[in-house]
Order: C-alpha cells, then sequence, then structure tokens
C-alpha cells in the first residue's frame, strides 16, 4: 500500500498562519474597543455556555497567553496539513468541537477560553497516528513531537487552579482517539515489492511440488521381471 503524498509545505504553513491569525484579529477587536469576549467561553453544564464550544477557543485572557498558544497552533496545524492532508479537515474540526464539548460536560464551574484544547488534540494526533500506522517517517514525526511538546504532559494535571487542564486532557485523548479512529485513512507504511517476492516464491514451490506429485501417482506401478 503506498503511502500517500504529503502536502505542500507552504500551503500548510499558509493555512497555520491564517488560524493563528484569526485568533490574533479577535483579540486585536478586544483592544480596539475596549471590550472583552471572556462571557463567550465555555460555562460547564449551562444552557448560555453551549456557545462557548463554537467561540472558546478563539478568546484568550492576555496577550502572553495568546502568544504561547499561537506558536504551538501554528506548528501543528501546519505539521496536520503537510502529513494528513485529506484529513486535516475532519480531524481539526472533531477536535475543535469534541473537546469543546468534553469540557462543557466534564469540567468544573468556570469560564474556560483559549485554544489549548485544540492544540493538545493537534499534538496528541500527530503523535498516536505515528504510532498506529507503524510508517517510519510517521514514527519519526511522533518523535519530533514528543521532542517539541512532550512538556505539555504535565498540562493535563489540575496542578494550577488558573489553567483549564480539563481542556487539555479532553483535547488530547480526542486527539488519541481521532488518531486511531483515522488509523486507516490517509498516509500509510509501505509494501515494498521483496516482501510480495516472498510470498510468491513460497507459492510457486508448492504449485511445483504438488504438480509433480500428480505426474508421479499418474505413472504406472513398475512390473517385476
Amino acid at each position: 500500500m503506498e503511502t500517500t503524498q504529503t502536502g505542500s509545505i507552504i500551503k500548510s504553513f499558509i493555512i497555520g498562519f491564517y488560524l493563528v491569525l484569526l485568533l490574533w484579529i479577535v483579540k486585536w477587536i478586544e483592544f480596539k474597543f475596549d471590550i472583552s469576549f471572556a462571557h463567550w467561553g465555555i460555562y460547564p453544564r449551562s444552557i448560555n455556555g453551549l456557545k462557548g464550544i463554537l467561540t472558546a477557543p478563539f478568546i484568550h485572557a492576555d496577550i502572553n497567553h495568546l502568544a504561547s498558544n499561537s506558536l504551538s497552533l501554528l506548528i501543528t496545524a501546519t505539521m496536520l496539513w503537510y502529513f494528513f492532508k485529506e484529513l486535516a479537515i475532519k480531524t481539526i474540526f472533531s477536535i475543535y468541537l469534541l473537546t469543546g464539548l468534553g469540557v462543557w460536560l466534564f469540567a468544573r464551574p468556570a469560564i474556560h477560553i483559549g485554544a489549548s484544547g485544540v492544540v493538545y488534540g493537534l499534538t496528541s494526533f500527530l503523535f498516536f497516528s505515528g504510532l498506529f500506522r507503524k510508517d517510519p517517517r510517521l514514527m519519526g514525526l511522533s518523535l519530533l513531537v514528543v521532542f517539541l511538546y512532550g512538556s505539555l504532559i504535565w498540562g493535563i494535571f489540575p496542578i494550577s487552579p488558573e489553567l483549564s487542564w480539563e481542556s487539555h486532557l479532553t483535547g488530547g485523548v480526542i486527539g488519541a482517539l481521532l488518531g486511531y479512529f483515522f488509523r486507516n485513512q490517509g498516509p500509510q507504511r509501505k509494501t515494498y515489492a521483496i516482501e510480495n517476492e516472498d510470498e510468491e516464491e513460497e507459492f510457486d514451490d508448492e504449485y511445483w511440488n504438488e504438480e509433480n506429485k500428480d505426474d508421479e501417482e499418474s505413472k504406472p506401478d513398475s512390473l517385476l521381471h
């Protein structure tokens, strides 16, 4: 099975850039008009808080919060569109919606904002996709993800009350599940011709052995003189 051709690194980067730019536009509007969109975050198990499933990832508390998520989102989104271009749209939308829904269902009563849940989901998807597919190149991607974002593991624990660790944990779980669910779609491990040649040779040996056996059985018995 051939590995699906990867996307363009430039186009993948541009898509990631526009996603990040959208976050900065939202923050710029807040500064420009001296307003806050924080009330558009997710408030768990509240009807009014349901809207945050769609809006919370675009809202950040301050510039530091936004900047920390921007670089991670840019890198992971670029990796997603480059290595999994056929799955990219449905993967990121699934992470976006399912992570928000999970936070609304299970998180503690507080306003949850920020794109970190999506970042954790993308990071988890990239990591587990490489493991599930057993493709050397994608497994190399998994190692790169660990190298770049291995420290994110601490974000899934309730260490700091100011952080929405529920978003991190939910995003990580959703990303892993999607990595497993989509494991047979998109890029796959290559099967080389030499692997099939061994099977063909074994089949040929069995064929000729069976044919020779039939010839021997068809010969008349020898007569003794």
